[in-house]
């Protein structure tokens, strides 16, 4: 609330406005800066932004600051029960999550190493999902007709095709050398292209019915008015104003492929050992009952997943009431 004038400040012969003059005049605000302001207010979501931060600095940092993920520490291993020597798995100040049972590598390690491997494979098959759906859902929602009904059945046949099973089946008739690559850059390119492909009717629904929407507004009737072509009107005037609906599911998407990664990983079709991965450190703590030693060899793979994919939730419903405040 603005304060009270003082009129006695006025000087006779003055009008009352001239003692505002001095404030400068009133800056707007860009939409950027609106929804920053939006986005700082909740922080719950700045909370989850934050460690969805300090998650990618990890993931890129972290591997070169730690211990080799795959080195073994026979030495920390009773040989007698196989198991880590000391309490909690063998805590120590090198070893702040202990090592592994039987052959001492050391979880730190590993959980770093597999968050660069998780997100990075969650990260490019976002891009891949998110081009194919922007491309199929701008071009069905602008040009309607057969081509929107053709595009719109794909997705339903797309959105009911059961996707783990057809994810096991696939990674397990590819061979270990084909396109050109071979070993875990093989397995990588592959689970970017099932996530990744298969995921992108999802960004495309919401696309189709943002266009759908934003084809009928008045700056697009303008700029068909004034002569602008399909491709002008697509990537000028309808594209901009997609970019926030792009962002928010884009960051809403991530956590889903970071769980279907782990689950590909766990069932035995994800990286190839001893690569290490969340959902294969989970695998072995189960198949090894490693768990039965210390159950925070399952702990701690698994509270990295959660604490990833609740940091991407958090984040992104913060970040979609910042950009659209009408979805609250």
């Amino acid at each position: 609330m603005a304060a009270p004038l003082d009129v006695t400040s006025v000087e006779a012969g003055a009008a009352p406005g001239d003692a505002l003059a001095g404030a400068g005049p009133i800056k707007g605000r860009s939409l950027g800066q609106i929804a920053w302001g939006r986005l700082r207010r909740d922080k719950v979501a700045m909370i989850g932004g934050a460690v969805v931060l300090f998650l990618i600095l990890v993931a890129i940092v972290g591997p070169h600051l730690t211990k080799s993920p795959n080195a073994y520490n026979q030495d920390l291993i009773d040989p007698t029960f196989s198991r880590p020597i000391g309490s909690f798995g063998g805590i120590s100040l090198s070893h702040p999550l202990g090592v592994e049972p039987v052959n001492g590598r050391d979880v730190l390690a590993r959980i770093v190493d597999g968050a660069q491997y998780s997100l990075f494979i969650a990260f490019l098959a976002i891009f891949l999902a998110v081009a194919l759906g922007v491309f199929f859902g701008v071009i069905a929602g602008y040009f309607g007709s057969s081509i929107d009904a053709i595009i719109a059945r794909a997705m339903d046949v797309f959105l009911a095709f059961p996707l783990l099973v057809f994810a096991l089946a696939l990674v397990g008739v590819i061979p270990q050398h084909a396109f050109g690559l071979s070993g875990n850059a093989l397995r990588i390119a592959l689970l970017i292209f099932i996530i990744g492909f298969f995921n992108w009717p999802y960004m495309g629904r919401i696309i189709r019915g943002q266009t759908l929407s934003l084809r009928e507004r008045e700056f697009v009737d303008a700029a068909r008015s004034l002569g602008a072509r399909s491709g002008y009107v697509l990537f000028r005037e309808l594209l901009p104003n997609l970019v926030a609906p792009i962002i928010v599911y884009s960051t809403l998407l991530m956590p889903a492929n970071i769980l279907f990664e782990a689950a590909l990983s766990y069932l035995g079709v994800g990286l190839y050992p001893p690569t290490p991965t969340w959902g294969g450190m989970l695998s072995d703590a189960v198949t090894n009952q490693y768990f039965q030693i210390d159950p925070a060899f399952m702990l701690v793979p698994g509270l990295a997943i959660f604490i990833t994919v609740m940091a991407f939730n958090l984040f992104g419903d913060g970040l979609r009431d910042a950009l659209d405040p009408r979805t609250r």
